[in-house]
């Protein structure tokens, strides 16, 4: 009797215990920013109507960058720049032949060819083994800025006046001469440079395709052989919390080759041998594989955690139009990587812009050690140190390419080490 007490007197919690479920897993925030619409690309002007100059810099305020972000410049780089990556859509690199490349595209791949011989002919200074910029640099581009004029020529560019002005933005493609640094910036101004020969009809819509697959490829390995060779510091670096220490569209282009892949997904960037396979076909993969490459410490989550959240996207459709909104928010946007950004007649700046005469400032690309430049950030003008740590042009850091290196000259560098509680 006492144990049926007993036992009348222990709850059955059968019932009330929750059955157990598989957790599902929680779904990120969507992004509620829209696309950024793809203008349409207006054909190239009248070159008989136009007045050539050397290009300078034109945002010295909000105010200015806010005149551009409306203004018909805006629109046309930005319908260049997506209107190339909308080209590559499904294509790898190996798609494109000789055949597929005019003579126009010819002629600028052996024009980075040269370039990549001047590099070979002006090897760095190795003493001091210093992981910042090496300033043999300078060297370099003032053996690019001598060949330019005659690299244009063979564009069918006849005029002094042309060539002052569509060389600028190749010379500013390759790094700054006074920082010796590199960025998104300098990536652009080379983007630039063609959407330049497109205004002067020396390349046409059908040489997109070869112009981002061939041309971007070739200029892309000629700035990783620079960066490797002058140790080019990241320009406006933002350290392991960017997508990248110097470049930008190559996961932008890269995504849109990737965009309805039947079996690379955007998780294959943790598959070393899917990226040994493939990397030389898709921009994305052989980026990636360029970052791992020059890092001290194995494994994206710890070096690159942007590029590692990145990858468990579903698709690469969600991260074609992540870069797409990156490149607008991250570039074009931003005011400390646009002041950077040279106008000229190709593309024009908008009226009531400010003037470097304005601002009160020599050229930005005085060959001083220290040099200043007068700069307005959130609506106030102030001289920055190109060396200094403020946040207006990024924090001066070493090298990542110049450490990896220093690594591998004393043995330490053979392979990547690992992180104690990886």
């Amino acid at each position: 009797m006492a144990a049926h007490q007993q036992a009348q007197a222990i709850p059955n919690l059968k019932d009330k215990i929750p059955k157990l479920e598989p957790r599902r897993r929680r779904q990120g925030p969507e992004n509620r920013l829209p696309l950024p619409e793809t203008p349409s690309l207006p054909p190239p002007p009248d070159t008989s109507t136009l007045s050539f100059q050397t290009p300078g810099r034109r945002i010295l305020s909000t105010k200015d960058h806010n005149l551009f972000l409306s203004s018909s410049s805006y629109n046309l780089i930005l319908a260049f720049i997506f209107g190339l990556s909308d080209a590559v859509i499904d294509t790898p690199i190996s798609a494109i032949k000789d055949e597929d490349c005019s003579a126009a595209v010819k002629s600028i791949i052996a024009i980075l060819d040269e370039a990549e011989v001047l590099v070979q002919e002006t090897p760095p200074d190795e003493a001091g083994g210093s992981r910042f910029g090496n300033k043999i640099f300078r060297d370099f581009l003032d053996k690019v800025k001598a060949a330019s004029p005659s690299w244009h020529r063979k564009l069918g560019l006849t005029t002094d006046a042309a060539i002052a002005e569509v060389e600028t933005y190749l010379n500013q493609s390759f790094g700054n001469r006074s920082r010796i640094d590199y960025g998104s910036g300098h990536e652009l101004n080379f983007m630039i440079w063609t959407l330049c020969l497109y205004q002067l009809r020396i390349i046409e819509k059908s040489d997109f395709k070869p112009l981002v697959l061939r041309v971007f490829v070739r200029y892309l390995t000629l700035m990783r052989t620079i960066q490797s060779t002058y140790y080019l510091e990241p320009a406006g670096s933002h350290g392991v919390w960017g997508l990248d220490d110097y470049q930008f569209l190559p996961f932008l282009f890269g995504a849109s080759q990737l965009l309805h892949h039947p079996f690379i997904t955007p998780l294959a960037i943790h598959q070393q041998l899917t990226i040994e396979e493939f990397g030389h076909d898709f921009m994305y993969l052989g980026q990636v594989d360029f970052v791992n490459s020059t890092k001290t410490v194995k494994g994206l989550r710890w070096h690159s955690p942007m590029l590692d959240d990145i990858s468990s996207a579903k698709s690469w459709s969600k991260i074609e139009g992540g870069m797409k909104r990156m490149f607008v928010a991250e570039v074009l946007r931003k005011l400390p990587v646009m002041q950077h950004f040279l106008f000229g007649s190709l593309v024009p700046a908008v009226e009531g812009m400010s003037t470097e005469a304005d601002a009160g400032n020599a050229q930005e690309e005085e060959d001083l050690e220290g040099a200043t430049v007068v700069v307005e950030h959130d609506g106030v003008k102030h001289v920055h140190q190109l060396n200094s740590w403020g946040d207006c042009c990024g924090i001066k850091v070493p090298s990542a390419i110049a450490a990896a290196e220093a690594a591998r000259k004393t043995g330490a560098g053979e392979a990547l080490r690992r992180i104690p509680f990886d």
